[in-house]
């Protein structure tokens, strides 16, 4: 779990209230509650689903963080479009997509031993099919879903066609390619130093084991690798 999974839950839900219109916050916050996507299998509650199987945030707690940053660089981009280039954003639909842009990863994926794959459903829904068929069901904005629809760039089914999907396509793309190239990097780090296959790390992890090789080398990585093992024993 993230080291502070408390106060990010409080934050999603500060979040949520900072919603202005009042129908949409409520959408928001009882889709988040309860997504109720008739799946019989096991599936992740929402504090304790990777944000991916490999890619990004590939570890428990990564979908509640991610969610969180992505929501915070939306907003930034939001005062960047309109403190510094004079535009207009609905921060409404920025806020809604960002809180529910991963959602349904709850369904789609399980434990699978030291990693994660796919449940029957996500083997033949993705994540991003099922929210969308959710919101619609029940009757979200069409520019909410849209920004949703259009959260992955180009590789979406549409591509962002407003500002505010293309908003959220860079605050999510930002916060992926960031976990993506810290937990790589840590990984690449431990092989070279133990000369033995990579192990499955949160970002805190991560980001501890680049400090300590910047500030003390690889020796100094060998040295904090070796404590940590023996802590463990």
């Amino acid at each position: 779990m993230p080291c502070d999974e408390t106060r990010l839950i409080e934050e999603i839900e500060q979040l949520v209230n900072s919603i202005g219109n009042k129908e949409l916050r409520e959408k928001v916050r009882e889709l988040l509650q309860s997504p109720e996507v008739k799946y019989e299998g096991q599936r992740f509650v929402f504090e304790a689903c990777p944000g991916g199987s490999y890619v990004h945030h590939a570890y428990s707690g990564g979908l509640l963080q991610h969610t969180v940053a992505v929501t915070r660089l939306a907003l930034l981009l939001c005062d960047l479009v309109e403190g510094v280039y004079g535009g207009s954003v609905d921060r409404d639909t920025v806020l809604a997509g960002a809180l529910l842009h991963d959602l349904m990863k709850c369904y789609v994926y399980k434990p699978e031993g030291q990693a994660y794959g796919s449940t029957p459903l996500g083997d033949r829904i993705d994540h991003l099919t099922l929210l969308v068929a959710e919101m619609y069901k029940r009757d979200f904005p069409l520019e909410v879903i849209h920004a949703v629809v259009a959260h992955h760039g180009d590789s979406s089914p549409l591509s962002p066609r407003t500002l505010e999907a293309l908003i959220l396509y860079m605050a999510d793309f930002t916060d992926a390619e960031l976990s993506r190239r810290v937990l790589r990097a840590a990984e690449n780090l431990i092989s070279r130093t133990r000369g033995e296959a990579r192990e499955r790390l949160s970002s805190e992890e991560a980001l501890r084991i680049l400090k300590v090789v910047e500030q003390q080398g690889l020796e100094g990585l060998r040295n904090f690798l070796r404590k940590k093992k023996e802590k463990t024993i």
